[in-house]
């Protein structure tokens, strides 16, 4: 039984052309699945009965289930997906106020080998890596729940994008061409794998680029970040000024705010210096509670002296405004598990 979500229109049109239809009706179908984002193929109600029953006889629409839905008092809603060999993951929608854009943040893997410490998925460890057809299901089905048109991608969901590159690099593919996201919507994530920081920068995508640096020097991002250990921040700047010169594109720096960690004045100091010779934007993300660790979010006070100090410094900074944090649907909250 083949799966229709994750097929380019040359798939489809080899299960057309086996059923004896013409191209246009893999046309029809290929906008039914990415544009219309239907459920099942009875909704495909401009192709005739005769020919959907024969196309039920050798496909499908998706394989993959909600198995948990949640909707956080913000309007936004985290998905647990399972897929056919009973793993799982979750993808988020965020809504906000006053704004079109509808993202989706995508999972690239089950579980994550990077294990930051501030983080729920890391504590799975890594399971596997999904494909892209898993991937690019995770938008599908949040349209087909909701009837929404997503606008965005982020791949800040559970893993590590980049070492999953492939699948991801052909996930964003079909959103870009199939899905219609334009390239500069969608947004890759990483935690700082070097050699495929120097790899994007030799493709020159016109996707944004986000680094989750959370730290001022090695020492804390070590503590933060055992990823530290193998790409330290001396090769990981120099990757970033190789990845702004190859494509002209301003990198958006994450930065977790954690309470009298890496949120003091002299933090402020030193991330300002490292990221002084780097064309980027910081996103400053004020820490969201997990189990099983005592890290605290900042005040208000300290976090808008560290954003001042940042301004000061002659970066755009932004303060992310949390989303879902009430359904463990924030930064760093995601764990793709049904507890027990």
């Amino acid at each position: 039984m083949k799966i229709l979500s994750g097929l380019s229109l040359k798939e489809i049109e080899e299960i057309t052309d086996a059923l004896g239809a013409t191209k246009f009706r893999a046309r029809q179908i290929h906008n039914w699945i990415y544009l219309k984002s239907v459920k099942e193929i009875d909704e495909m109600t401009d192709l005739s009965i005769k020919f959907r029953e024969e196309l039920k006889q050798v496909a499908t629409v998706t394989d993959i289930k909600i198995k948990v839905k949640q909707v956080s008092s913000d309007g936004t809603i985290k998905y647990l997906l399972e897929f056919p060999d009973g793993e799982c993951v979750e993808t988020v929608l965020m809504r906000f106020d006053n704004r079109a854009n509808l993202t989706a943040c995508v999972s690239s893997q089950v579980g994550c080998a990077v294990n930051c410490t501030f983080c729920a998925t890391g504590k799975r460890g890594f399971i596997r890596n999904l494909s892209y057809r898993e991937i690019i299901e995770q938008v599908l089905t949040i349209q087909r729940d909701t009837g929404l048109k997503v606008t965005n991608v982020v791949f800040m969901g559970q893993g590590e994008p980049l070492l999953n590159l492939d699948n991801v690099l052909k996930a964003m593919e079909i959103f870009n061409e199939n899905f219609q996201i334009g390239a500069r919507r969608l947004t890759l994530s990483t935690s700082g794998i070097v050699p495929q920081i120097r790899k994007l920068a030799d493709l020159d995508m016109q996707s944004t680029l986000a680094l989750s640096l959370h730290a001022p020097n090695s020492e804390i991002r070590r503590k933060l970040m055992p990823i530290e250990n193998k790409y330290n921040m001396d090769e990981l700047h120099k990757a970033l000024k190789y990845y702004v010169e190859k494509t002209g594109r301003r990198i958006t720096i994450e930065y977790l705010l954690i309470k009298d960690l890496n949120d003091t004045v002299e933090s402020a100091k030193q991330l300002a210096a490292y990221l002084k010779d780097i064309k980027c934007n910081i996103n400053m993300i004020p820490y969201n509670p997990t189990e099983k660790n005592d890290y605290q979010r900042p005040s208000n006070n300290a976090i808008m002296k560290f954003k001042y100090l940042m301004e000061h410094s002659g970066k755009k900074v932004t303060i992310r405004l949390e989303r879902g944090a009430d359904i463990d649907a924030a930064c760093g909250q995601l764990r793709g598990k049904v507890e027990a």
